[in-house]
């Protein structure tokens, strides 16, 4: 029903910049909320960054400073700018979307992306 694609992902050197992009697509539905998820090798995936449909962001404390996410609710494009990336960084990063599936049902679905391989060497 909702489809979101993820770019951007690739291998960088430590203290590097990458930018994610996510497009989400689909009809019938009104997102709430837009961000990225990442899963470190080995633990359960965790939030990295949000932002909601009237622009409120919420970091992981650990990508605070350093990361920066941004939305178009118009186009339905989500980004993380990141930069001076840490080989902890390295993790499948996801896009998230929660989205209302018509304007009469108050439930909220979740939908995510396949995720993009985001690698910092050292």
């Amino acid at each position: 029903q909702v489809q979101l694609v993820e770019s951007g992902g690739g291998l960088v050197q430590p203290g590097g910049p990458l930018r994610l992009s996510c497009a989400a697509s689909g009809t019938f539905f009104r997102i709430t909320t837009m961000g990225w998820y990442r899963q470190i090798s080995g633990k359960q995936r965790e939030l990295v960054a949000a932002i909601t449909s009237d622009g409120r962001t919420n970091y992981a404390d650990s990508v605070k400073g350093r990361f920066t996410i941004s939305g178009d609710y118009v186009k339905n494009m989500v980004y993380l700018q990141m930069n001076s990336l840490k080989p902890e960084d390295t993790a499948v990063y996801y896009c998230y979307t929660g989205v209302y599936a018509d304007y009469t049902n108050p439930r909220v679905y979740d939908y995510w992306g396949q995720g993009t391989q985001v690698t910092v060497s050292s």
